[in-house]
């Protein structure tokens, strides 16, 4: 990945790329300014905040047209110039924060930024919408809420890390908890007390199980040793599979008996 420098002067600049360029082999590129080359980087993750709030946005209109998403996407990637992006739960500490960075900055200069804080409202309100879903998935079920249990995969603000900073999955236990739901958790990438942290129960592979619904949340590779069999075990009598990773095949999930929702 080419590295993005400047420094407060030329001379400085030339000086941080000569460092950079010892150990980075794709390439230096020298901003005209330290702003510029920050503004950079605040961009690169605002674009990548719209592009996925656009997915978002259309998940909710596709679960609406009674398709999916996956398959829209998948249709629509025939095309070159199609980007893929797929829909989910925005978090951590870059995506997330940098557009409210551009936006208090416009704010104060004196524009009110209205596409990027348009995107950031999806995406802050993706964690609700799944929830939501969740608890009129398990009212379909003829379960109660309060009686019943979800048990979430991967707790992390995305794939393959430790790293839970500005987490959407705590939103959304959250708000499966203001319905009573008892909210357990299983992501191999924590720690016990990085899980108990979320105000959940710790999950682990052969604890006796019948979870009213499953949510896979994190897309971990480790994840892909899990299979719908597994899954099965560790549900109740009306498997209910919430896919917000669109991780699983649904064909393969509904084969096993699951009812599978995904954005």
């Amino acid at each position: 990945m080419v590295k993005v420098v400047s420094g407060s002067d030329e001379k400085t600049a030339k000086i941080i790329a000569d460092v950079y360029s010892s150990i980075i082999t794709a390439g230096i590129h020298i901003a005209p300014s330290i702003k510029t080359a920050e503004a950079a980087k605040v961009i690169e993750n605002t674009q990548r905040d719209l592009n996925i709030a656009l997915m978002n946005e259309l998940s909710i209109i596709f679960e609406k047209l009674g398709i999916r998403t996956k398959d829209v996407i998948e249709a629509a990637s025939t095309k070159w110039n199609f980007h893929r992006y797929m829909p989910g739960l925005v978090g951590g500490h870059c995506i997330g924060v940098d557009p409210y960075y551009l936006t208090y900055k416009a704010q104060e200069l004196g524009y009110h930024p209205q596409v990027i804080l348009a995107g950031r409202a999806i995406n802050d309100y993706m964690a609700t919408h799944v929830g939501e879903r969740i608890i009129k998935g398990l009212n379909r079920l003829g379960k109660i809420p309060k009686k019943s249990s979800a048990l979430i995969l991967g707790l992390t603000f995305k794939e393959n890390i430790n790293d839970t900073r500005n987490s959407k999955v705590r939103d959304l236990i959250k708000y499966l908890k203001e319905y009573d739901v008892d909210v357990f958790a299983y992501d191999p990438m924590l720690e016990d007390e990085q899980i108990a942290s979320f105000g959940v129960k710790k999950f682990s592979p052969g604890d006796k199980a019948g979870f009213d619904v499953i949510v896979l949340a994190t897309a971990h590779s480790k994840f892909r040793d899990l299979h719908l069999e597994d899954l099965k075990e560790w549900s109740s009598d009306s498997p209910y599979l919430f896919d917000v990773r669109n991780f699983f095949n649904p064909e393969d999930a509904e084969a096993s008996g699951f009812r599978y929702e995904s954005l």
